[in-house]
């Protein structure tokens, strides 16, 4: 877990932003070799990987894959060691969705002055929730977990300017605040990282319009960035990637948003190709799927959550 000042990530002067993604993962050549990147061992197309992941596997309680189990010991004990103020911190994504009830309402951060049009927009909607899903269908079914599908919404679209906006803009608030620094942000009054503790009385349209973080897309941003705030990409990049089932970054900087770690300085025993050793894999593998698991076994049990 990585504290990173306000105006660092240019989130507001009033809050300290939790960024979990260290700086290498805004540095493009990190990434650059993920197409050549070999299949994780962990993420086998064998038949004992595929049905060991059935829903009919999902017993209650901790009981990973044996070839896996110490792996994921060794990555939650250096969690429990490195991360400030592990179990106190109250706005992981876990702490989000469960505040809404299962579902997470998004605002998009368009820091380019390249107009958008309303398809694209829907694209950029529906791309960044099926993303989101990759990562939750491995709770769906496990362990207590009591969502069985939770909806992922845009909101809201922060802009330098409205008429960047083309076509319909009926559904989604439209934003022209800034932060520090200038870059376009979605109202303060209206986001959950200003607001933890839910009341949202100054947020035109109230709890509803309110969004739990945001998507952060920025002209010429090299890698990803992502933590309770959210997850920061290239807008180039994320445009040209709308079309692929995988958008590695994201999925990674993702990660981040529900508390998984970097692996820049060490790796765990017999893992190396995964998503969130950035720059490895392009996709989810079982080992990120078993690291996202032992955070909802550890921390719903710590929250009271069953």
């Amino acid at each position: 877990m990585r504290y990173t000042a306000p105006l660092t990530l240019a989130l507001a002067t009033s809050a300290t932003a939790l960024d979990f993604s260290l700086s290498n993962d805004t540095d493009s050549s990190v990434w650059s070799a993920v197409p050549d990147a070999p299949v994780s061992s962990s993420h086998s197309s064998s038949l004992v990987s595929r049905l060991w992941n059935l829903p009919s596997k999902r017993q209650a309680g901790w009981s990973p894959p044996s070839n896996l189990a110490n792996a994921l010991q060794e990555v939650w004990d250096h969690c429990m060691s490195t991360y400030s103020n592990f179990w106190g911190f109250k706005n992981y994504g876990w702490d989000q969705i469960h505040a809404t009830g299962g579902k997470i309402n998004v605002c998009v951060r368009w820091e380019s002055s390249t107009a958008i049009t309303e398809a694209q927009r829907a694209q950029v909607a529906s791309v960044y929730a099926a993303q989101y899903q990759k990562w939750f269908a491995w709770l769906y079914g496990y362990d207590g977990f009591p969502y069985s599908n939770i909806p992922v919404k845009v909101v809201g679209w922060a802009v330098r300017d409205k008429s960047l906006l083309q076509g319909s803009t009926a559904g989604i608030t439209v934003y022209t605040d800034t932060d520090s620094e200038g870059a376009p942000q979605c109202s303060e009054a209206c986001g959950r990282f200003f607001h933890q503790d839910g009341n949202y009385n100054s947020c035109p349209g109230g709890t509803d319009a309110h969004y739990d973080h945001s998507l952060w897309l920025t002209d010429g941003f090299g890698g990803g960035a992502g933590g309770d705030w959210g997850q920061r990409i290239g807008r180039e990049y994320f445009m040209g990637a709308l079309g692929t089932a995988n958008v590695h970054i994201l999925l990674h900087e993702m990660g981040h948003t529900f508390g998984l770690d970097d692996f820049y300085d060490w790796l765990p025993t017999g893992q190396t190709n995964f998503i969130m050793n950035a720059g490895s894999a392009t996709s989810i593998t079982d080992f990120d799927g078993w690291m996202l698991r032992n955070w909802w076994n550890g921390l719903s049990r710590y929250r009271g959550w069953q």
